[in-house]
């Protein structure tokens, strides 16, 4: 499909106008704090399509204490489809700041139109949003179901989520249109924000596996990783995207794990998909500690019930999370794959897979052999910064 072009001039004019609008609107408030006086934590899931995020931003809707967006960005990619990655990134990131603050009239330059909450991209997998203030087809502590709140609270006025919003001690955002570490650090030193972030991969041999799986609604967003001005791309036969994918994680990784800047100590946390998938109640227990959590009975009963499932889930359930093996997943591609395109993958990313932690193939029998363990172990603190506490809490 292709879209009618917009000159680079224009689409830099309307980036640079909605920028300024929105230094405007954010010049006049202060932060917003929920009952009980402390500041409120924001998290940002730092991921990239087919990597797990939708699972790890559940993992935070449906605690109690969380107001949880799914990819609030979709809408800026969607309104300025003709720019490039790089290009979007201040609109991105001028967004996410906003609805941080739970100041959502920041979706007025996307959705003029907005008038109820199903206005919002995949607004029903957010508990916050289907339980009150903003619905009442859930409790707050309990969890949430998006087939039953579709119906019940598509109509809500659009004015709730704002509301909604501030009456959560934590915001979490879950995005996969960043594409660097550095165009955060506005936000990291932001005195209105407490911002932690949690950069969540997965196997790129995976990710190629699952994408394939999900061409055809990826084709828009690939066409602006790639830069093709409004064409959208659906085939990717040299697997462009995945390889810009790959050398984005390890932008990320090596600027937070390789002499990061001071005040990124304590605030970013990188974690391993399959690590999840192996022992999720350990791994989730060290996310909400990091996030200033906890875990709840009702929580972990949810927890073990989604990650033992049976088989990996079906095609329809792609953008879902539902009751699945967990490890089952994140293997499936070791007998789903063709070597050679495994072995190119692991050309295209060789870099990620050294850096993460993932162990290449040199064969098909290697590929297959389900004993062979591919994902290298590591230490405590192989993908953070430690924080003061954990300083405080050594023997």
């Amino acid at each position: 499909m292709r879209l009618p072009r917009v000159s680079g001039t224009v689409v830099t004019a309307l980036l640079l106008a909605q920028t300024c609008l929105l230094l405007f609107l954010v010049s006049r408030q202060g932060p917003w704090y929920p009952a009980g006086g402390k500041q409120r934590v924001h998290v940002l899931v730092l991921s990239s399509w087919r990597s797990g995020s939708s699972f790890v931003g559940q993992l935070f809707s449906q605690h109690p204490d969380v107001f949880y967006l799914m990819e609030p960005a979709w809408h800026v990619w969607a309104a300025l489809s003709q720019g490039s990655a790089p290009a979007l990134h201040m609109a991105v990131r001028d967004l996410v700041r906003s609805v941080f603050l739970c100041d959502m009239d920041v979706f007025d330059a996307y959705l003029p139109w907005r008038r109820n909450l199903s206005d919002l991209f995949q607004w029903a997998v957010s508990r916050a949003l289907c339980s009150p203030p903003a619905c009442n087809a859930f409790s707050r502590g309990a969890i949430s179901s998006e087939a039953v709140c579709k119906p019940l609270c598509a109509r809500r006025p659009f004015g709730l989520a704002q509301e909604a919003c501030r009456s959560y001690s934590h915001v979490v955002l879950k995005e996969v249109r960043f594409f660097n570490l550095q165009v955060l650090y506005p936000l990291l030193n932001d005195p209105a924000l407490n911002l932690r972030i949690v950069h969540l991969v997965r196997d790129p041999r995976a990710v190629l596996r699952s994408r394939e799986q999900t061409a055809a609604a990826l084709a828009r967003d690939n066409g602006i990783v790639l830069g093709t001005n409004g064409t959208w791309v659906e085939a990717d036969p040299r697997l462009r995207v995945v390889s810009e994918v790959c050398r984005s994680h390890v932008r990320i990784a090596e600027a937070a794990l390789h002499k990061p800047p001071p005040f990124l100590q304590g605030r970013y946390l990188l974690v391993r998909f399959e690590d999840l998938a192996r022992e999720p109640l350990r791994e989730i227990r060290a996310l909400y500690a990091f996030t200033g959590l906890s875990l709840t009975p009702q929580l972990e009963s949810w927890i073990h019930n989604i990650t033992h499932g049976s088989g990996p889930g079906a095609r329809r359930e792609a953008f879902k999370t539902t009751s699945r093996d967990a490890h089952n997943v994140s293997q499936a591609w070791r007998h789903s794959l063709p070597f050679s395109k495994i072995r190119r993958v692991q050309e295209l990313c060789a870099g990620a897979l050294q850096l993460l932690g993932y162990r290449p193939v040199y064969s098909e029998d290697e590929q297959r052999d389900l004993d062979l363990d591919l994902v290298v172990p590591r230490g405590p603190s192989s993908f953070r910064w430690a924080s003061p506490t954990d300083e405080h809490s050594k023997p």
